[in-house]
């Protein structure tokens, strides 16, 4: 009889032999993986990732596995030994060290050693963004409103004035607005006005006008040279930049004249004006991603986001990505990051939590939440747990805005100083990720009427700000951040851990860095009106504790002061008026 080949039918005599790809092993229930692999895990340089399989074949022979890696490129493989656990559980980790794509897989053999060795069938993917992609702390700038005169537009000049004033706060990223030429047709007035008056600015959502589109500057904030020496300034004073890029047009953007064949059209052959429903932005243009000419759309997309890239920005904030094709930001990203992996991809995505998920799948490194409306304490911990000890760590980074140009919560509408203290304290220190849109530092609380916007919004109007107005938490701004920039917890995304408080309107959870030692235990209350008090439930494994040990705990945040604990029962009171809590260091005395 001739060896066996593949089955069919159940006919064991039409077996001619082996199949070339015949494996005595399994693999199954590896760990960790994104959609079964396939997207690649998110990792950091110097990251360890490590993984874990059942490994196993039929009989008693022992046997061994191996974990193999490559930077993706390399032709060779290098090898790390698994570890057996268990129940035919396996484990095994490689370093990361490198921007880009590692590939790695799973192989095992019998031993002693008699046959080759058998390979698992696919190979899987990681990949190693910048640490600031992890951890970076934005500030958000209208550049038009940076200057002193409430009729025009503040210059570049004037955005690198306050540069030092944003660095002393302790934010290493400017984050812009959309800064090109602003459309005149259908310009929006104050308030989001359907009608624009006689020198107001319109939205800078609104790309192009006679003076360019998204390759242009505003010739009202300056000339692209002038944006060069701000970029330099930003450089100096140790600022990354971000852009947010718009990717749709004014009706008076040169892509409609060139290029009306990107644009939706109504039946009487008329250009369609972008929604978002309940939304509808009568002066943009969405592109239709689709259109019978889509490869010259997707390209021109890719080389502004390259000619920004060029120019200086490091991070590139995409405004309302859920509205475009999943499979063009899946190429853009892959295609972008294939020439410059040092760029990162922020999803400004409020929309349904599936969507989120999948384009922080496809690439997108850090995603908005919504962490802006959430607000009691069951509410905080369970988003959280989901954000950042479920499998989406694996995959999504989340970013913390407490306010947007576009929102205003209604927990911040007519809301006292302690109200933006705490939201602050809590967006610093539940992710490493945080940004803040300038004036909130100043405590803008005057909401529009019925709606969760800021009353005379800036994104259709000039805007002046004295920058030291009595009342700012530009002081408490500064000292989160540094807490932020010199505690390495803070800068770890998924080592967040909740703790027990019998009171509702008291939150504890704690960041500890493995490889330095840092331990810090935040506790804020969440009621801005009142003095709260409680016991809190400390998890001392989490914190590599005992239950009888005695620990201090120093406050970093307030005044140092220094308190001896014991084990996981401690007593805390917290009054709004003071702080909104403490956020202490704890020093293990062993």
């Amino acid at each position: 009889m001739s060896s066996p080949g593949k089955i069919k039918k159940g006919n064991v005599s039409q077996m001619s032999r082996f199949p070339d790809n015949l494996t005595f092993f399994v693999f199954e229930n590896i760990t960790p993986l994104v959609n079964n692999g396939d997207y690649p895990l998110k990792r950091e340089p110097h990251d360890e990732v490590v993984v874990q399989a059942d490994i196993y074949r039929t009989g008693h022979e022992k046997i061994g596995a191996n974990l193999i890696y490559r930077k993706a490129g390399d032709s060779t493989w290098k090898k790390v030994a698994m570890e057996h656990i268990n129940n035919d559980l396996w484990t095994g980790k490689f370093k990361v060290d490198h921007l880009g794509l590692y590939e790695y897989s799973l192989e095992a053999y019998t031993i002693p050693f008699t046959r080759k060795t058998t390979k698992h069938d696919r190979i899987f993917k990681v990949r190693v963004d910048p640490v600031y992609a992890r951890f970076s702390t934005w500030y958000e700038m209208f550049p038009r409103s940076q200057g002193k005169h409430p009729d025009k537009s503040a210059s570049w000049q004037d955005c690198i004035k306050r540069l030092p004033d944003i660095k002393d706060m302790g934010f290493d990223t400017i984050y812009l607005v959309p800064i090109h030429p602003i459309g005149k047709k259908n310009r929006k007035g104050k308030n989001n006005s359907l009608i624009s008056l006689e020198g107001e600015p319109g939205s800078p959502y609104a790309v192009g006008n006679e003076h360019g589109g998204h390759y242009a500057v505003d010739p009202d904030i300056g000339t692209m040279e002038e944006f060069g020496q701000f970029v330099k300034a930003c450089t100096k004073h140790g600022f990354k930049l971000a852009l947010d890029i718009a990717l749709n047009s004014s009706p008076d953007h040169p892509h409609v004249k060139e290029h009306p064949e990107w644009f939706f059209h109504e039946e009487d052959g008329t250009i369609k004006c972008a929604e978002n429903p309940p939304k509808k932005y009568e002066d943009i243009y969405p592109y239709d991603f689709f259109n019978s000419k889509w490869q010259e759309l997707w390209t021109e997309i890719r080389d502004i986001i390259l000619f920004w890239a060029d120019k200086g920005v490091t991070f590139f904030r995409i405004d309302n990505p859920h509205t475009k094709p999943f499979i063009f930001w899946e190429w853009i990203i892959n295609d972008i990051k294939g020439k410059r992996p040092e760029l990162v991809f922020l999803a400004e995505a409020f929309t349904r939590p599936k969507v989120m998920h999948r384009l922080a799948k496809l690439g997108f490194d850090m995603s908005y939440t919504y962490f802006t409306w959430r607000n009691e304490k069951w509410e905080l911990e369970e988003y959280f747990k989901e954000l950042t000890a479920s499998h989406a760590r694996e995959y999504m980074r989340g970013m913390l805005f407490p306010t947007t140009p576009d929102i205003l919560p209604v927990i911040l509408q007519n809301a006292s100083p302690e109200a933006f203290t705490m939201r602050a304290f809590l967006a610093a220190t539940l992710s490493s990720l945080w940004g803040m849109y300038n004036g909130y530092e100043l405590c803008e609380t005057l909401p529009y009427p019925g709606k969760e916007e800021l009353l005379d919004s800036e994104k259709y109007q000039y805007k002046v700000r004295d920058w030291d107005a009595p009342g700012n938490i530009k002081k408490f701004i500064k000292a989160l951040n540094h807490l932020r920039n010199n505690y390495p917890a803070f800068q770890e995304y998924d080592n967040l851990v909740f703790h027990h408080c019998e009171n509702n309107q008291i939150m504890a959870y704690s960041k500890v860095d493995k490889r330095s030692g840092c331990k810090m235990l935040c506790i804020v209350n969440l009621d801005v009106k009142n003095t709260q008090s409680g016991w809190i439930d400390l998890d001392v494994g989490s914190l590599d504790l005992q239950h009888t040990q005695e620990y201090l705990v120093k406050d970093a945040l307030n005044d140092g002061e220094t308190f001896k604990w014991q084990g996981g029962h401690n007593f805390v009171i917290l009054d709004p008026a003071k702080s909104p809590g403490h956020i202490f260091q704890i020093i293990d005395r062993r």
